[in-house]
């Protein structure tokens, strides 16, 4: 047994990086020259150090306003991902890319590899002269990647989950969005309530320099040093958009005017401070500094803590008890403790929500109000703060005294704040902080439970439905075995890992 496990540890290693190509992010001064860079030359010259933002909370026009700005993009496309699905949207917008490509932008793809499953439609792409893709933190052993996770536990368990667009280091897409049907609402499975921001101005340098450090990084493999395939297509995208299923995503295509309006200065962006926190790339071989860490510089960047209100959207909120302290410090000082999270009919991870569910009580009797997204909550043909079509939350967003607001990857839970590397914007704009706050006293009374202690000192999840109240005593949705089952995951010591 040992020497076989020698051998397969042998087999799992990692090639070099040696002679590796360099490349960077396009210059500002180039991309000041650029066709997006001259459309938007005067409203960024008319506000030197800002940044415009555009939420994008509705998928079908994320979607499109991802490709459009790849349409649009004439010299470089630098694009990173933690997901990339092999499904309509993956396929549209890897032909966008390929397309880009054609007419001799540089496309540079970054993915976590522990989110895709198609190595010979990348490797294909990768042979394209203008197109470079690579892998963060890759498998060795391909097929099954989860072998990967019993040989290199310590540097598998550590992925890539930034997800980010630039556009001739002009524009660019931020948020929580990976790419993939449920994500842009085309799947009859879990759809996710999600959002992204466009930016344009002064952050977006600061983006392209980031890319370039994680491109650069220990961690990044060019695919061809990874995946080897017999046979791989000329073409790794044909005719995606004849697919029928994809005829919605054609027509948010032909209708969208979100990138043109913006280009015209027809639709203005909010302009405001932004400021980007990342990790450290050297976070995945845990090697990064405590000074580069996202949650160092929130710290940093928030350092005058709430004094009136905290509005928390995480998907997956693990708290944990030092969280829980400060949660209920900030209560009893009366800053309004609000917080979002999936409930778990609609989590699609109920190991976190394991993780959380152990200290409902402690943040309740704190003081924190504590919602549950709803399963299926969202109607298809609505659209709030925090997405559309959504039966499943994925939005990361948190608005501090309806001053300032952050919108990125990062959840609140041990994995984004130890194992996970993280990509995200704090934004002082009053206007985005107000709109996070007005969605928790209008739409989330709405979608979610409202969870709060009786007078016995139990749980009730309280649901609003056609002006009627109900009041559940147990996990809404919920069966026994799945409630037992939840108990067993929060006693069992893996919350470092959720």
């Amino acid at each position: 047994m040992a020497a076989l496990l020698s051998i397969l540890l042998q087999g799992c290693a990692l090639p070099p990086l040696d002679g590796r190509s360099e490349t960077q992010a396009l210059p500002p001064a180039e991309a000041a020259s650029t066709p997006l860079g001259q459309a938007l030359a005067a409203q960024t010259q008319a506000h030197a150090g800002q940044s415009g933002i555009l939420p994008l909370a509705d998928a079908l026009e994320s979607f499109a306003a991802r490709v459009l700005l790849v349409r649009a993009a004439q010299r470089t496309l630098d694009v990173q991902y933690y997901i990339w699905r092999d499904d309509v949207t993956g396929k549209l917008l890897l032909e966008a890319l390929r397309e880009a490509a054609e007419r001799g932008v540089r496309v540079r793809l970054l993915l976590d590899d522990n989110g895709v499953s198609m190595d010979d439609r990348l490797l294909a792409l990768d042979q394209h002269p203008q197109i470079d893709v690579r892998l963060f933190n890759p498998f060795s052993i391909r097929q099954p990647k989860a072998l990967g996770y019993l040989t290199h536990f310590s540097r598998a368990n550590r992925r890539m989950h930034n997800k980010a667009l630039v556009a001739d280091n002009q524009a660019a897409i931020v948020g929580g969005r990976n790419v993939g049907d449920e994500y842009f609402g085309a799947t009859d499975g879990v759809l996710f309530a999600d959002l992204d921001v466009l930016a344009i101005g002064a952050v977006v340098p600061d983006l392209s320099t980031d890319f370039d450090r994680y491109w650069a990084s220990a961690s990044s493999y060019p695919i061809d040093r990874i995946v080897t395939a017999p046979r791989v297509a000329q073409v790794p995208v044909a005719n995606a958009e004849r697919d029928p299923r994809a005829a919605r995503y054609v027509e948010a295509l032909r209708r969208s005017r979100f990138v043109p309006e913006m280009l015209s200065g027809r639709l203005a962006p909010e302009w405001a401070r932004v400021e980007m926190v990342s990790d450290d790339p050297r976070k995945g071989l845990g090697l990064a500094e405590k000074e580069g860490l996202v949650t160092h510089q929130l710290a940093e960047v928030l350092a005058r803590p709430p004094v009136q209100s905290l509005d928390l959207v995480s998907p997956y909120f693990v708290p944990t008890a030092a969280g829980v302290d400060v949660f209920a410090r900030l209560a009893s000082q009366g800053v309004r403790v609000r917080i979002l999270t999936n409930a778990l009919e609609a989590t699609d991870v109920s190991a976190v929500h394991s993780g959380y569910a152990r200290y409902r009580k402690d943040l309740l009797r704190a003081g924190v109000e504590l919602y549950e997204m709803r399963r299926g909550a969202v109607g298809p043909e609505k659209s709030g703060v925090f997405g559309s079509s959504g039966s499943s939350l994925h939005a990361k967003t948190f608005g501090v005294d309806g001053e300032r607001v952050f919108v990125g990857s990062m959840n609140f839970d041990p994995r984004s704040a130890h194992l996970n590397t993280e990509l995200g914007f704090i934004i002082d704009s009053r206007v985005l902080a107000e709109a996070v706050g007005r969605a928790f006293d209008t739409e989330i009374r709405a979608a979610a439970y409202a969870v709060r202690l009786d007078e016995q000192g139990d749980l009730v999840w309280i649901e609003y439905r056609d002006g009627q109240e109900i009041r559940h005593t147990r996990e809404p949705g919920s069966s026994l075995g799945s409630r037992v089952w939840l108990g067993l995951l929060s006693v069992l010591p893996i919350e470092w890992l959720l």
